[in-house]
């Protein structure tokens, strides 16, 4: 791999030449869905519809077959949300929300051939789930479908609906009358998807992405870049060929006291997808629409917000919206960015949401880096996890 190039930013250092090193053998076309693994699906799916503006589509479980699991499939733009909760209290699905609570099962990719994924993947090492015989067919036709094992009980799909027409997967039915989503929102698609790994594992798969995916490192932050006086974390992004795919993979630094990436590790107890970006192009639209639903985005302090506008310049909002919506700006090279992070969407402290918005910037916002992690240390302290 090219040596990374930096300082860029405020200190990351960034591959220009990534793309062009990560090798599409596959090729991936897109994140195809997320599917969460959740305690209770139907009001999971609620939840996503009446303060995140998400159509409930397509509905699989006892009606239409289906004995083991009932899943939603929700929608906005071009994200695909699958919300599945166990029906039985044996099984995965069950084990898995007894030991992490809800959280993130799959990240499916898309793709032409699931045979030739399936067989690349499993070839350079990776360990399989779904071997790609194992088809779902029904009277819309046939959907393909392979799987392989990730960082820790997550697993990636490859999926082909070249010859499936039907509303999402066979055991599913299309929801007739959907309930009206909350309105005022523009998410438009997934930026990127973030991993928490143990300490000592973020090369290892960082690896088994450039290895068995074909990806490039795209930035590398490491522990003198991301850290404040208490605590610190490294990550590196991993990148496929054509952009659509960005995974940052965070592991805990050394520090005072413990960083947030140790207390997802804690409690969701094992590593897993800490946070998943939305991509939006018009962030004080959304931000207040959610606001006003009731969705808990973490605090900045008047601190941070003071000389931003000299550090980063015009974003085209004042920067008065930005501080009474909470939201962050960076700059890079390539332009700016809007971002902000919601805290976490349940109990536990484990996984929460961006919502980003990209002018030319491909970065992930270092220059928030420190503010960021102060404001996650303030909700680690009165959690009493810090």
């Amino acid at each position: 791999m090219t040596t990374l190039q930096g300082p860029v930013g405020s200190g990351a250092r960034v591959n220009p030449n990534a793309y062009a090193e990560a090798k599409d053998f596959l090729p991936l076309k897109g994140i195809d869905y997320v599917e969460f693994w959740v305690g209770n699906a139907r009001q999971a799916a609620a939840y996503f519809r009446a303060l995140w503006g998400f159509t409930p589509v397509a509905y699989a479980g006892l009606e239409t077959g289906v004995r083991d699991r009932t899943s939603y499939l929700m929608v906005q733009n071009d994200i695909r949300l699958v919300l599945t909760a166990p029906l039985t209290p044996d099984g995965e699905i069950a084990e898995h929300v007894r030991l992490h609570g809800d959280g993130v099962h799959d990240i499916a990719f898309a793709v032409d051939d699931v045979r030739s994924a399936w067989h690349e993947t499993t070839s350079r090492g990776a360990r399989s789930y779904l071997e790609f015989a194992e088809a779902g067919s029904d009277e819309d036709g046939t959907l393909r479908r392979s799987a392989i094992h990730t960082y820790g009980e997550v697993i990636h799909s490859f999926i082909d609906r070249s010859e499936y027409h039907g509303a999402f997967a066979p055991g599913f039915r299309r929801v007739k009358r959907p309930a009206a989503a909350a309105g005022g929102l523009s998410l438009l698609e997934i930026d990127h998807c973030v991993g928490n790994v143990e300490l000592g594992d973020m090369d290892r798969f960082v690896d088994f992405y450039r290895d068995v995916l074909g990806f490039a490192q795209l930035i590398h932050y490491d522990d003198k870049v991301i850290h404040t006086e208490y605590s610190a974390l490294m990550s590196k992004v991993m990148t496929n060929g054509n952009g659509r795919i960005k995974f940052p993979i965070n592991e805990p630094a050394h520090g005072r006291k413990k960083s947030q990436i140790q207390e997802f590790l804690d409690w969701y107890r094992s590593p897993g997808t800490q946070h998943i970006a939305l991509r939006t192009e018009d962030i004080v639209g959304t931000v207040t629409r959610l606001r006003e639903a009731g969705v808990e985005f973490l605090k900045m302090p008047h601190e941070y917000y003071v000389g931003l506008q000299e550090r980063v310049g015009d974003v085209g909002v004042p920067y008065e919206t930005l501080e009474q919506l909470g939201i962050e700006a960076d700059r890079d090279e390539e332009g700016f960015l809007l971002q902000i992070f919601t805290r976490p969407i349940q109990d536990r402290p484990t996984f929460f949401f961006e919502i980003i918005e990209r002018h030319g910037s491909r970065g992930f916002g270092v220059g928030n880096f420190k503010a960021l992690f102060e404001a996650l240390e303030r909700e680690q302290a009165k959690r009493g996890n810090l």
